[in-house]
């Protein structure tokens, strides 16, 4: 770019800098804070890790209580377009189709990084295109999610998931650089006929937030309310693809061995049949359903377990799982998905379904604290490799790689 030059009768021609601002990106999501889901935390941590790094993030999502409105959160400026109630889901809203362009133009940015192909990613997307602007695409979406909330029978899944990966292929081939968190999560994307390079990129979680406690648990259990006693732990959604009742169920088998509890963090649709469930094969003491647990009190959550348990068989990484490990638990997880990336010598994995074997493998954990240490330990260890900083990094490298 040339630079304006500065004159004087007396003196030569002298370069003035050009003002320069740091860069500009424009986060599109269907799913943000205060939704409870993986997508909405990592596209929050996303955007408020780069702005603490330095550059100007704009976020283009739903509107949380219906109307339009902007607003600067955690130092990054949100437009919420106006919404409507999702009935097919209980707390989360569906933007009112809308073309963004003039909104686009306003903020002028570097970059769009969409974290989705539905509403507001489609539609951030076109009007990227039509104004100039490179689009970096990261992919958390599978079928499996939306199946239980579009009330789609069993019978007619495979067909509606073939549907869905067509769809999502249109969209996201229209991006210049596309991520996903695993390895794994990009085989999926190969194998569904999607035929672009995919990167994968953690989603990366904070080592400073969630690391090892020292201190007895028994602090953190009272705080939540939990009698001080082993206790397994699960965080993220109570719904279907979860398969919490495979938990539950295990539950007896473990309580033939050791003096356990389970506790579950989250909200979600099959609470209530879960309560039905625990009560009716006797555990319904033994089983402890803490809701909503505000992100700032998470570390604290984590502190209270001695076990942390995923049987969700729809994970392209499990930010959950990754923190729980951060904070030094070991992982008993589904072998399904990209949970066996995260299960090494901190842990067990287990046949999604198996109940018994989900619960020996529980059982080995919570009845010898040198191997429960050990695995402990090698968690922390795996989890020092999905540092957010260095996601940051990386999608930074990526902004300034499609800008150019």
């Amino acid at each position: 770019m040339a630079m304006p030059l500065a004159s004087s009768p007396t003196a030569r021609p002298t370069l003035v800098p050009v003002p320069t601002r740091p860069r500009r990106v424009l986060i599109s999501t269907d799913t943000y804070p205060p939704d409870v889901n993986g997508a909405a935390y990592f596209t929050h941590r996303l955007a408020t890790g780069l702005a603490a790094r330095g550059n100007d993030v704009h976020v283009i999502c739903q509107s949380d209580e219906g109307p339009a409105k902007a607003s600067v959160e955690d130092g990054v400026v949100v437009h919420r377009l106006r919404s409507a109630p999702l009935l097919v889901h209980p707390t989360m809203r569906v933007t009112v189709p809308a073309r963004l362009d003039r909104l686009v133009r306003a903020i002028e940015p570097d970059v769009l990084h969409t974290q989705g192909h539905f509403v507001v990613g489609r539609a951030a997307m076109a009007a990227a295109r039509r104004n100039g602007v490179p689009i970096v695409a990261t992919n958390h979406f599978m079928p499996d999610n939306l199946f239980q909330f579009a009330h789609i029978p069993a019978t007619l899944r495979e067909k509606a998931g073939r549907l869905a990966w067509r769809d999502f292929s249109r969209i996201f081939s229209r991006a210049d650089h596309l991520t996903t968190p695993t390895p794994l999560a990009a085989k999926l994307l190969a194998d569904q006929g999607f035929a672009r390079e995919v990167e994968p990129v953690s989603c990366g979680i904070d080592l400073t937030r969630f690391h090892p406690h020292a201190e007895p648990k028994a602090w953190a259990r009272k705080a939540f309310g939990l009698p001080d006693r082993e206790t397994i732990l699960f965080v993220g959604r109570l719904d279907e693809e979860k398969r919490l009742d495979e938990l539950v169920r295990a539950l007896p088998y473990v309580l033939n061995s050791t003096d356990a509890q389970v506790a579950l963090v989250g909200k979600g649709n099959q609470r209530a049949e879960l309560e039905r469930l625990a009560g009716r094969i006797g555990v319904g003491d033994r089983v402890f359903f803490l809701g909503f647990v505000p992100d700032e009190a998470m570390p604290q959550a984590f502190a209270a377990a001695d076990v942390f348990a995923m049987p969700g068989v729809a994970e392209l990484q499990s930010i959950a799982t990754l923190e729980a490990m951060a904070s030094g638990l070991p992982v008993v997880a589904a072998d399904a998905m990209a949970l066996p990336h995260l299960v090494e010598d901190n842990g067990y994995l287990f046949e999604p379904g198996d109940v018994i074997g989900l619960a020996g493998r529980l059982t080995a954990l919570l009845t010898d604290a040198d191997l429960r240490a050990r695995a402990g330990r090698a968690s922390r260890e795996l989890a020092l490799t999905h540092d957010h900083q260095a996601s940051l990094a990386r999608f930074e490298e990526i902004y300034a790689e499609v800008a150019r």
